[in-house]
């Protein structure tokens, strides 16, 4: 049995989300009011790959329409879609290519989401 080969600093990247700086989400070159994430693969553009994504209470996401499927994780709190589905903690979602819509949340959120290219903002 061959040994395997020792993962070195540079091969991994570990990040606390709960002591991580975020940056604040931008569309359009507008700061969007409420709403920060934390980009965790840099091997993509910004917004796209695996990201973390936070929105404060009482905040919304931009209206957009995805380029390829989406898939996140909410990890605390509830969003709701515009079409009023609301999604809680421990929902993992898939909204597939062409989705349009734009999220709500009134108690805040945390979600992990990943998309292979940069939304489109409507």
């Amino acid at each position: 049995m061959s040994r395997i080969k020792e993962i070195g600093a540079s091969d991994r990247k570990v990040i606390n989300i709960r002591s991580a700086t975020f940056k604040k989400y931008l569309a359009d070159g507008r700061e969007v009011p409420g709403q920060s994430y934390l980009q965790l693969d840099e091997t993509f553009p910004e917004g796209a790959g695996f990201t973390i994504y936070r929105m404060e209470p009482e905040s919304s996401s931009q209206p957009h329409e995805h380029t390829c499927h989406e898939q996140f994780y909410v990890i605390d709190g509830e969003v709701t879609d515009n079409d009023g589905y609301v999604y809680r903690a421990g929902d993992f979602v898939l909204l597939t290519i062409g989705t349009q819509h734009f999220s709500t949340t009134k108690t805040g959120a945390t979600l992990v989401v990943f998309v292979r290219e940069v939304e489109r903002n409507l």
